[in-house]
């Protein structure tokens, strides 16, 4: 099992990235591929959860050993796969999320992708009280709604690749259309107005 790789950042898609390191090009799984945009090309260390299965071995990876952590206590839940517990960690709201299942706010988590009420209701039993030594600060700060087009489109597919249906995505493409921010921008912004809605 690995906890990290140390390497070089060579390549972001919609659903991964790939580090580079001893040689071979591990693709790994994460939240929000372009939040990694400043590393390209340059050496980085992300921690990562491999999960091995019948037809596939999967690295998911994460900016912190908190993320990871929150990552590991999501797929401990019936019901929450890793691709599932990316697209929550993707809203980036450790605060929320802890208050939501300490409080048992099922309406909340229900706004999660493929998060339905029995799942919800899974969460708050197996996780209320567990994230006691995970930091719950804000998520980071929305960022200000101005991007060509070929950022937003990125962040689309990012955000259906978390599990987002395009009818969703609809709003807010429109609703970011003749703007100018970076793809990680726009899935942050459009994550956070997906939970208000």
């Amino acid at each position: 099992m690995y906890d990290y790789i140390k390497g070089k950042l060579t390549k972001i898609t919609a659903k991964y990235i790939v580090v580079e390191a001893g040689g071979l090009g591990y693709i790994v799984n994460v939240a929000n591929p372009y939040s990694f945009s400043n590393l390209v090309n340059q050496e980085m260390q992300i921690y990562v959860h491999q999960v091995v299965r019948e037809d596939a071995q999967l690295l998911f990876g994460f900016h912190t050993e908190d993320e990871k952590s929150v990552f590991l206590n999501l797929i401990s839940v019936s019901g929450i796969g890793p691709t599932t517990a990316l697209a929550i960690i993707a809203v980036d709201d450790n605060e929320g999320l802890v208050h939501a299942i300490d409080t048992s706010d099922i309406k909340y988590l229900m706004k999660f992708p493929k998060i339905g009420k029995k799942t919800a209701q899974q969460m708050v039993l197996d996780l209320a009280g567990k994230f006691v030594d995970v930091p719950v600060e804000n998520g980071r700060a929305a960022q200000a709604k101005t991007a060509s087009n070929e950022p937003l489109e990125e962040a689309m597919e990012a955000l259906l690749a978390l599990g987002y249906k395009a009818t969703e995505l609809k709003k807010i493409r429109q609703f970011f259309e003749g703007t100018n921010e970076t793809a990680e921008q726009y899935i942050k912004s459009s994550l956070k107005m997906l939970m208000k809605g």
